[in-house]
């Protein structure tokens, strides 16, 4: 199933979007929107200061990408061929078949539903192509717009995980939404 998943970089294509791979041209986009406080202020990581932090964490997915260990698609929109945003599997369990999703989007396009046109797609390709079972995410408590993303993707709050990550020197709780396979195929059988 890995070598399947990794022999060809899976594009994935929605109406307004392309989900892609990552590549040194996209320096000045990610830049743009991972420059901006408020895209990881519910984030583990800090706004970039600089152009070489992303092409430093670029490469970092390319490598990831290159030694089978993560998918990372940057989300192009479509209308104006400009990177604004990346999703990913950040965790997944092949012995479980487990999967969990993460995603950053430039604020310029928050509340339009590009992230759970994005995220709809990556949860359609975990069922579809990687023989999941389960497909989660998490967010900070506080984060309502990224909440909002994982109901719009048809997922199901589970709970809160108390202290559940630590990130910029502080526990922070974690909501829990999770998607099953059994789920996913009676809703899309309509």
């Amino acid at each position: 199933m890995i070598d399947k998943i990794f022999s060809d970089f899976p594009n994935l294509e929605t109406e307004r979007l392309k989900l892609r791979k990552i590549t040194l041209d996209d320096i000045e986009d990610m830049y743009s929107y991972c420059s901006n406080e408020e895209v990881p202020k519910y984030a583990s990581w800090n706004a970039h200061n600089s152009l070489e932090e992303t092409k430093e964490t670029i490469e970092r997915v390319i490598n990831q990408w290159e030694n089978k260990n993560l998918v990372h698609w940057g989300i192009e929109y479509k209308e104006n061929r400009k990177l604004i945003g990346t999703i990913e599997f950040v965790i997944w369990d092949t012995q479980h078949k487990v999967a969990e999703i993460g995603y950053a989007l430039s604020k310029d396009y928050w509340g339009m539903g590009f992230a759970t046109e994005a995220a709809s797609e990556v949860i359609k390709f975990g069922f579809n192509n990687m023989n999941l079972v389960r497909i989660q995410a998490r967010c900070y408590l506080e984060n309502i717009g990224s909440a909002r993303v994982m109901e719009k993707a048809k997922m199901s709050f589970e709970g809160v995980i108390r202290k559940g990550l630590l990130a910029k020197g502080k526990h922070q709780d974690l909501k829990m939404y999770s998607i099953i396979s059994e789920e996913f195929f009676l809703i899309n059988k309509r």
